[in-house]
């Protein structure tokens, strides 16, 4: 199971490769599709990292087992705003 270090470790690691795929888009070393394609798949894994984390949080605020917590779907996660 995921703990929350991990999770954190995870999107930090995902913000960084963020930050270095925009670098590489502004060097001209990647393309505008393919830059736009990682950034939604990197977007939609932060949600979900994101997502787990307040569900682990919120798990151990009310006296429940954090290690319950489940990853929910894209589909659930990106649908939140909608």
């Amino acid at each position: 199971m995921t703990d929350d270090k991990s999770l954190l470790s995870r999107i930090d690691e995902l913000v960084a490769e963020e930050k270095e795929l925009r670098t590489r888009h502004a060097a001209g070393q990647i393309t505008d599709t393919d830059e736009h394609a990682r950034l939604q798949a990197l977007e939609v894994e932060l949600d979900q990292c994101w997502d787990l984390l307040r569900q682990r949080r919120a798990k151990r605020e009310y006296g429940e087992n954090p290690d319950t917590a489940q990853p929910r779907s894209a589909d659930t996660v990106e649908g939140y705003l909608n």
